[in-house]
């Protein structure tokens, strides 16, 4: 069974950093890319950030590009998400994903996110 496991979501205020951890099981994490998508209410979902697979490559939304940064850690299955400076407009569920290719745009395996709120 695939089980994508998210935590760190919380209430902070803006300008504070926050780190969000998505662990992995049932599927060898070291072949898949791995990625982070935001939903805020009443939107739909949006791409965050990916990274490949060995962690040599990532992508960003242009939202997030040097304030949030995606990396992983191969051997503890484990894929974080490391937010600094945080806006309102960040307050959303954050949902990690996993797919065997890196940078399309479907992906095979969701967590069940974790609610990021932002508060001015």
């Amino acid at each position: 069974q695939v089980k994508l496991v998210e935590s760190g979501g919380t209430s902070v205020q803006a300008g504070d950093s926050l780190r969000l951890s998505c662990v992995v099981s049932g599927v060898p994490f070291s072949r898949y890319a791995m990625a982070w998508f935001r939903q805020a209410p009443g939107k739909e979902r949006e791409f965050v950030a990916t990274i490949h697979r060995n962690g040599g490559s990532t992508i960003y939304a242009d939202s997030v590009k040097g304030r949030f940064t995606i990396s992983r850690d191969n051997s503890e299955n484990t894929v974080f998400l490391q937010m600094n400076s945080l806006k309102p407009e960040d307050t959303a569920v954050y949902y990690c994903a996993a797919d065997l290719s890196f940078g399309g745009s479907l992906y095979d395996y969701w967590g069940q996110g974790t609610q990021v709120s932002v508060s001015s």
